[in-house]
């Protein structure tokens, strides 16, 4: 299990956090994209196809957790995180090296470098990753003029079965899920800085990106589309969950 010997000082480091010059200077001269979306959605597949273009740098976030296997591939240092360890990335966050960092469940401490975002300027490419709603939030402060798209699927359905297509899983982890997506979809909903993109197909999803982060345009019929997609998907997810925690709620009172 991961645990923090710095957490207080991360913390105090984290409540007063300024970017350097340094990183101020890079993050006005790249070009960054960022993807948000519900568990299950598509977006590392979207993520991959646009990362095979070559026209796209995908971010590497720092970590302090420790590598672990997932479905019994290890994790490698460089592919999906940088492994490091606190007094690293307590130095770095002291120095304003980070986009954006957080502390997560007061056991790791997980963040974007401005060093990625240098490779991405330096090779004349756009810097792309997945974030989380938070995370997405504390960029767009930083930079308001990064593109920031939120990712949904076609249908509640339709998500369902790509979360169960994963393999068997507990039936808690299938609520977290459900919260956490509830969450998600709900603030991007109230938020003003967000392009919804619906996920139906691989290459049209890809296609619109694409298009979007050359010209700057999407289609505003498409995006009214999406973003009602998303209000329904919020609907049918809190539903969902109300309906679970009554039934539950009478089998514990029985």
């Amino acid at each position: 299990m991961n645990q923090l010997n710095h957490v207080d000082e991360f913390h105090a480091a984290l409540a007063e956090y300024r970017l350097s010059h340094t990183a101020i200077k890079t993050l006005s001269e790249v070009r960054l994209l960022l993807m948000v979306a519900p568990s299950a959605s598509g977006r590392n597949t979207i993520i991959r196809e646009l990362v095979k273009t070559g026209r796209y740098h995908f971010i590497v976030s720092d970590t302090t957790r420790n590598p672990r296997s997932n479905n019994g591939v290890p994790e490698e240092n460089g592919r999906e995180y940088w492994f490091r360890n606190e007094e690293e990335m307590l130095d770095d966050i002291k120095k304003g090296e980070f986009l954006e960092a957080a502390v997560i469940h007061n056991q790791q401490v997980s963040g974007v470098s401005v060093r990625e975002l240098e490779l991405a300027r330096k090779d004349g490419k756009v810097a792309i990753t997945d974030i989380e709603i938070v995370g997405a939030a504390n960029i767009h402060r930083a930079k308001p003029d990064t593109a920031i798209l939120f990712m949904v699927p076609p249908s509640f359905d339709i998500w369902l079965e790509r979360i169960h297509s994963r393999g068997k899983m507990p039936e808690d982890e299938l609520i977290r899920r459900l919260e956490s997506a509830e969450d998600e979809l709900s603030t991007a909903l109230k938020s003003d800085f967000y392009r919804f993109v619906l996920n139906d197909t691989v290459e049209g999803t890809t296609a619109e990106i694409i298009r979007f982060a050359d010209t700057g345009y999407y289609d505003p019929f498409k995006e009214q589309l999406s973003r009602e997609v998303a209000q329904n998907l919020y609907k049918r997810v809190k539903k969902y969950l109300v309906e679970w925690r009554q039934t539950h709620s009478l089998d514990s009172s029985r």
